[in-house]
C-alpha cells in the first residue's frame, strides 16, 4: 500500500553534504525503494548543488499533503530561506536560523499528523552555537520541542542501528573525564526502560535482550580496576531484572562485539559515547542509522556528520541517509505513527 504521508526530511547544515546525499538518494529512489519524503529547506540550495554535481534532478515546491504525489517526478520541497547565499563546504552562521526552523517544522508536521516521521540531515553544532543555540545537539533539542507540545518531559535515548549491531550510549556528548560522575544507577535504569519499550513498540521485538557494558576494563574485575561496575551498573541491572526486563551484565566491553557475542542480544547499552559508536560504525559505517528512542514521534538520521570537506564534490555516499529514510518508514508502519504511552520524566 502506498504511503499517504511523507517523511519530514530536514535540510541540516546547507553547506554540508546534506543537499548532496538528499539529491543522490532521490535520484536512486526506484532502485532503493525509497519512501516518499518532503524536504524542508531552501530549494535554491538544492538547485545550485545539483548544478555543481551535474545532476539532472527536478525540484518542486510542495506541502505535506502534496509531497507523496510529487515525489516520483521531483523532490518535493517545503521552502524556507537559508538566510544567505550558500557555498558548498563553507558554513555560515546566518544559515543557523533556517537549520533550526527546518527541525521545528518537521516536528510540527509529525505532531499534526501530516508527516509520519522526522529524518534529520547532519547539522554543525558549532555553527548553531554561534547563533545562540542552547542544546548539546539534535537529540536534546527534539526532546525540548516534544515537551513544549505535550507538557511532558522525555529522556531521549540515542541508538545507532545497523544490520549487525544496535548500540546505545548512556552518556553522550560529554568529556570522557566527566563520564564516571555523570553515570548514575537511575540514568542506566531509565535508559534501559526507554530502550525496552521502543524495541517492543516500534521494532516489534517482544522480549528485547539488553546487554549492558561495564565502564572499566574487564568490567572492573570485582573492584580491582574500579568500583563503578559494582556500585552503579550492577544495582541498575538488578532493578531492571526485578521489573521483568531481560537485561544482563555488566560485561567487559572488549568481548561484547564479536559475531558470537552479538548473537546473544538485541541491543548493547554502553556507558559512554565511543564505547557504543566505535563498534557500531566499524560494523556498519555506511549503513547504520542514528535513531532517537523515547520521543513521542519517530526520528532517524544518518550516522555521520556534515563533512564540509567533501561537500559539493560528488563523493559523499547517500547510503546512510537511504537507510535512515527506510528505517523511519518501517518504524512508522510498525507503530501506525501512534504516540507511545511512555516517556521518562527527567
Amino acid at each position: 500500500m502506498a504511503p499517504d504521508r511523507p517523511l519530514a526530511l530536514t535540510q541540516g547544515d546547507p553547506a554540508g553534504i546534506g543537499p548532496d546525499i538528499t539529491l543522490a538518494a532521490w535520484a536512486a529512489r526506484r532502485e532503493t525503494g525509497l519512501p516518499p519524503f518532503l524536504f524542508i529547506g531552501d530549494p535554491e540550495v538544492l538547485k545550485s548543488r545539483a548544478a555543481l554535481l551535474d545532476l539532472d534532478v527536478s525540484i518542486r515546491e510542495a506541502t505535506a499533503e502534496t509531497a507523496v504525489s510529487v515525489f516520483d517526478h521531483a523532490i518535493p520541497v517545503l521552502p524556507i530561506s537559508s538566510g544567505v547565499e550558500v557555498a558548498a563546504g563553507e558554513p555560515h552562521v546566518a544559515t543557523a536560523r533556517g537549520t533550526i526552523s527546518s527541525i521545528e517544522i518537521a516536528v510540527d508536521l509529525c505532531f499534526s499528523g501530516r508527516a509520519s516521521a522526522v529524518v534529520t540531515n547532519p547539522i554543525a553544532k558549532s555553527v548553531l552555537y554561534q547563533s545562540g543555540f542552547k542544546f548539546p545537539g539534535h537529540t536534546e533539542f527534539l526532546a525540548d520541542l516534544a515537551q513544549k507540545v505535550t507538557s511532558r518531559s522525555y529522556l531521549p535515548v540515542m541508538m545507532l542501528a545497523g544490520p549487525k549491531l544496535r548500540a546505545i550510549p548512556v552518556t553522550i556528548h560529554i568529556p570522557l573525564k566527566d563520564v564516571p560522575t555523570a553515570l548514575t544507577e537511575d540514568l542506566i535504569v531509565d535508559t534501559c526502560r526507554v530502550t525496552n519499550e521502543d524495541l517492543k513498540n516500534r521494532f516489534g521485538i517482544a522480549k528485547p535482550r539488553i546487554a549492558v557494558a561495564g565502564i572499566n576494563p574487564h568490567a572492573g574485575e570485582d573492584g580491582a580496576i574500579g568500583v563503578e561496575d559494582q556500585e552503579i551498573i550492577h544495582p541498575a541491572i538488578v532493578r531492571l531484572r526485578d521489573e521483568g526486563l531481560h537485561v544482563f551484565g555488566p560485561l567487559p566491553a572488549d568481548t561484547m562485539f564479536h559475531d558470537e557475542a552479538r548473537s546473544r542480544y538485541d541491543v548493547a547499552v554502553c556507558m559512554y559515547h565511543d564505547q557504543a559508536l566505535i563498534p557500531a560504525k566499524a560494523l556498519g559505517f555506511d549503513t547504520s542509522v542514528n535513531v532517537t528512542l523515547g520521543l513521542p514521534f519517530i526520528r532517524t538520521s544518518p550516522d555521520h556528520g556534515t563533512a564540509f570537506g567533501i561537500a559539493g564534490q560528488g563523493v559523499a555516499r547517500e547510503t546512510s541517509l537511504v537507510a535512515a529514510l527506510k528505517l523511519a518508514a518501517e518504524l512508522a508502519t510498525n507503530t501506525n505513527a501512534k504516540t507511545p504511552a511512555f516517556g521518562v520524566t527527567v
